[in-house]
């Protein structure tokens, strides 16, 4: 492994441990009874480091794979395999790895319940999904040959967000998920279909 790739993994395993220990925090105590001297201790590096890797504070430590989530989103659509349609490519995205933890990690309904009742957090959450709502449905605009402003764009990217928290603590949560992708992958051919047909896609 070269030096810059060591370096990538330390940084990356410092911030989730950042991002674990705060979380576990705040679970424990509320968000507002816990200090950012207290998390960086918890995961054994300085104020400094902790800054340096979230430079937005506390909040952000909570949504430490905003990032990565929203390019990924975005990735899943304009790199999807040929033939594989947009429903398809953003379920995909849903079986990988990282997907099937954070659906299955027992604190998922402490994470929603501490979003939900710390105002704080809610309204960060809120303008994240927003940001990822939009980040997508442009994407799927793009691809689709489709003004931004299109509502069936903006619906399938609404809803594909949506589908982790309808299936989260169901015991058939992948066939669950199956389902909720078929259905929007019906509708989105259909749609299309019909948009081809006024002449609105080329």
């Amino acid at each position: 492994m070269t030096e810059t790739g060591r370096r990538e993994r330390k940084k990356a395993a410092t911030r989730q441990a950042l991002a674990d220990a705060a979380l576990g925090l705040f679970l424990e105590r509320g968000y507002d009874a816990v200090g950012v001297r207290e998390i960086a201790e918890a995961a054994d590096v300085s104020t400094a480091t902790l800054f340096k890797h979230f430079p937005d504070g506390k909040e952000a430590l909570v949504f430490d794979q905003d990032t990565d989530r929203e390019a990924a989103l975005v990735a899943a659509v304009r790199e999807r395999p040929a033939g594989q349609s947009i429903p398809q490519a953003l379920r995909r995205l849903l079986c990988d790895e990282r997907s099937r933890q954070v659906r299955e990690d027992p604190r998922f309904a402490g994470f929603r319940r501490l979003v939900d009742t710390t105002p704080a957090l809610h309204e960060y959450f809120r303008r994240m999904w927003v940001r990822h709502e939009k980040a997508l449905s442009a994407a799927i605009a793009a691809d689709s040959a489709l003004p931004e402003s299109d509502p069936g764009c903006q619906a399938l990217a609404h809803f594909a967000l949506e589908a982790v928290t309808l299936v989260h603590g169901r015991d058939d949560a992948e066939a669950a998920l199956d389902r909720i992708f078929a259905l929007l992958d019906t509708g989105w051919a259909g749609m299309t279909k019909e948009s081809v047909r006024h002449g609105d896609r080329t």
